[in-house]
């Protein structure tokens, strides 16, 4: 058996994160920007372009089957993420060919645009799986903690670096930018996971009986597991109501509460401060605390609960005027997001491995899709609820806090969802005992 990865192999594999983050953030926010502001085109191109990066990745468990049936996870990891740098340098040559040639332009952008998808979707199911074999259970919030911090990281520092070297801004010069923090990812990628899945580690390979390999039945077998189709319904549900503010808190401090674009940013920062308190504070007690502190199922369901709490705050802040404490409800809100989403992570790590475990590749797989999906129509349904809410609705202060409350609401859906979860994983493990037992029994015969 290989050793469980310590904290610097952990980090080691979050680079691989933040090689992901590096490349996304630069084509779903600068290079959107370009598109709008420089070029001068319709938000909705980009809007779209972003929606189909999401849309594809329902192809996840596809990609998670492959690594199933080769029975490697690195080829994968290191395949998608030379996808996706060639969909990132091809989003930013798009962008420069729509200057001259605007429907080529546009038909680059859509394959790379989807290029991005598969590759963000190929590698990071890979490596959430390759994580939840290597590192020891007491560890797995830390550690989803640890690779999403990372990945922010990868936000933050690209964020910086490429706006210092896109000054004075040219396409040329984006092209280049692109091409290099491609090319950079691509490498920190492979020096990342290289030898860290080591030998023995294939699933498929070791199976002394033949599994049949068809990708419909691998699906179908793990949709007819209780366990895993449950959590899938959790992820889908609470991701919609995690991401679907989005795109609606700064408009609504800025027309509810007369924020200016500056304060409404900062708003947004409080936040997202919020969710990585919330991310610290579960991989603390989680690792240092007690069997019962350290409860993935109790920080999951605490967490839906406590973010349908901040999101009622929410509602009822649109109709209690300037007085209210706006800013501390909206850390609220981050932190119970952050808690949540820990949680739900390392159940994701600690799940994968209850069931077939040929599959493993196919259950990741399903999981992610129903996040990235979730999470590509949740900021849509946000804001179109909100847009048909002050259709109907008296106020503007009445539209969003309508949505807020049906954000709470789902919420406190997920929390059953991930209580009925516990449940499932419970019974599986009194089943196994009793099973166990059985065999170790003296036959009475």
């Amino acid at each position: 058996m290989t050793a469980p990865l310590g904290w610097l192999g952990i980090m080691r594999l979050g680079l691989v994160q933040t090689a992901i983050g590096a490349i996304v953030v630069l084509t779903t926010s600068t290079i959107n920007r370009v598109m709008v502001v420089e070029l001068a085109l319709p938000a909705i191109l980009p809007g779209l372009l972003v929606a189909l990066h999401y849309a594809v990745q329902i192809l996840r468990p596809r990609w998670g089957h492959g690594s199933d049936v080769g029975g490697r996870l690195t080829p994968w990891i290191i395949g998608g993420m030379t996808v996706l740098a060639l969909g990132g340098f091809g989003a930013a040559a798009a962008t420069a060919l729509m200057e001259t040639a605007f429907w080529p332009g546009v038909l680059l952008a859509a394959a790379s645009f989807a290029a991005i998808g598969m590759g963000v979707g190929a590698s990071g199911t890979c490596l959430l799986i390759l994580l939840s074999r290597r590192v020891a259970d007491a560890r797995r919030p830390a550690a989803a903690t640890v690779v999403w911090v990372m990945m922010i990281a990868g936000f933050i520092v690209t964020a910086g670096l490429v706006g210092h070297a896109l000054d004075p801004f040219s396409t040329g010069r984006l092209v280049a930018v692109s091409g290099l923090v491609s090319a950079l990812a691509l490498v920190i990628t492979v020096l990342a996971v290289r030898g860290v899945e080591g030998e023995g580690t294939a699933v498929v390979s070791d199976r002394a009986a033949p599994v049949d390999t068809s990708f419909r039945v691998a699906l179908r077998e793990v949709w007819d597991e209780p366990q895993a189709r449950l959590f899938a319904i959790f992820i889908f549900v609470s991701m919609i109501a995690y991401s679907a503010q989005d795109l609606i808190l700064e408009p609504f401090a800025g027309t509810v509460f007369g924020f200016t674009p500056g304060e409404s940013t900062r708003l947004a920062g409080v936040q997202n401060g919020g969710v990585l308190a919330g991310m610290v504070l579960v991989a603390v007690v989680t690792t240092l605390g007690g069997s019962r502190a350290g409860s993935l199922r109790l920080w999951a369901v605490g967490g839906c609960l406590a973010s349908a709490l901040a999101l009622a705050g929410l509602a009822m802040s649109a109709f209690a005027g300037p007085g209210f404490p706006l800013r501390g409800t909206v850390f609220a809100l981050g932190l119970a997001n952050g808690a949540y989403a820990v949680a739900a992570i390392g159940s994701m790590m600690r799940l994968v491995g209850q069931g077939k475990p040929e599959r493993q590749g196919v259950r990741m797989g399903l999981w992610g899709a129903a996040q990235g999906v979730a999470f590509g129509l949740g900021g849509l349904c946000g804001a179109a609820a909100t847009d048909l809410a002050r259709h109907l609705a008296a106020t503007p202060a009445a539209a969003y806090a309508a949505v807020f409350a049906a954000e709470a609401l789902l919420f406190v859906v997920a929390a059953g969802l991930a209580l009925a979860v516990a449940r499932q994983a419970t019974e599986r493990d009194r089943r196994a005992r009793k099973d166990t037992d059985g065999l170790l029994l003296p036959n009475p015969g």
